[in-house]
């Protein structure tokens, strides 16, 4: 019998970028930008913009554990963004951008913590770890502009200036954990 489908859902600054490295990722099925986090319903990109909601840009993506482990997807998840800055990835400031984990399940609670853990344990990221993990109560889906950003504005300066030396970072040390299609372009 197949192991079902899990879904996660991170946020690690602009959700263009993170949508754009997992969808890379061998066993990652289907991945929504969106916002989670906050306190209102149905927020707005303009809304969640504003950094007065509390929702942060996510993605949620549903992946299978069979072919992609869970610590896998933290680790290309740690290893994408800098999870030592509180409410800023590079250019983008706002509690909207902040490092998170949203986890739908104990398993999932765990296995971040305990992550964050052996990161700030090992000292490697260079400062603590200030990624939250945090229930997730609700996603809300992006408007449908921001639905693969990436493959739709290659060419715009900051797809070509922020998202592709993360790409070619996942391309370089994740090789293994590529689809076919992606490990095909190296």
């Amino acid at each position: 019998m197949a192991q079902q489908t899990q879904i996660a859902v991170f946020g690690g600054g602009c959700f263009w970028c993170t949508e754009a490295v997992f969808r890379m990722l061998r066993g990652v099925l289907d991945v929504q930008p969106g916002y989670a986090g906050g306190t209102v319903d149905h927020p707005s990109y303009e809304q969640v913009s504003d950094g007065t909601t509390g929702h942060a840009e996510v993605i949620r993506f549903t992946y299978d554990p069979s072919v992609i482990s869970y610590d896998d997807l933290l680790n290309v998840f740690f290893a994408t963004h800098d999870p030592t800055t509180v409410n800023r990835q590079g250019n983008d400031v706002g509690p909207q951008y902040r490092s998170v984990v949203f986890y739908s399940t104990p398993e999932q609670q765990q296995q971040a913590t305990a992550f964050i853990g052996k990161l700030n344990a090992s000292g490697t990221q260079g400062a603590p770890v200030v990624t939250r993990v945090e229930p997730l109560t609700q996603f809300w889906p992006a408007e449908d502009y921001h639905k693969q950003y990436y493959e739709h504005h290659k060419d715009q300066p900051y797809c070509e200036l922020v998202i592709n030396p993360k790409l070619d970072k996942v391309k370089e040390h994740f090789a293994g954990l590529l689809k076919e299609s992606e490990s095909a372009q190296q």
